[in-house]
């Protein structure tokens, strides 16, 4: 069984910004991670505008915002689950895939998985993604 708590740290400021804290907890599994596509507007103050529709239930649990070309990130880009053997990432069919550990997940709108562990850096798209992280259980 997994225990401890499961953590994503944030590697790039971009990637604190996302998480609103250094670090966020992750305590409800599959923990999904996307592209803000809601129709954002930046403003000096920071305010995004929301145009989800009223009772309608959000796809992700974290929300990446990426306002510039390239994009690396997707709408639906990755999920973090737990099971009684440990961590799983599993790429959810994104456009630029995800990199963990120097490898590769998904990309081509293929998908993927593979296993986490403590530690393991994980950048959100291709290389030059401004979101990484460090996956943490403690």
């Amino acid at each position: 069984m997994v225990h401890g708590r499961a953590l994503l740290v944030a590697l790039t400021p971009e990637a604190r910004d996302a998480l609103g804290a250094p670090e966020r907890e992750m305590t409800n599994f599959p923990y999904r991670v996307g592209r803000d596509s809601r129709g954002t507007q930046r403003t000096p103050q920071g305010v995004v505008s929301e145009r989800r529709n009223p009772g309608s239930r959000p796809s992700n649990d974290l929300y990446l915002l990426e306002l510039d070309e390239p994009m690396n990130v997707s709408r639906e880009h990755f999920e973090i689950d737990r099971s009684d053997t440990g961590y799983v990432l599993a790429d959810r069919a994104s456009t630029c895939g995800t990199i963990v550990e120097g490898e590769t997940v998904g990309g081509d709108t293929r998908g993927g998985t593979l296993s986490l562990h403590d530690g393991d850096v994980i950048i959100v798209g291709t290389s030059r993604s401004p979101y990484v992280f460090k996956f943490r259980v403690g």
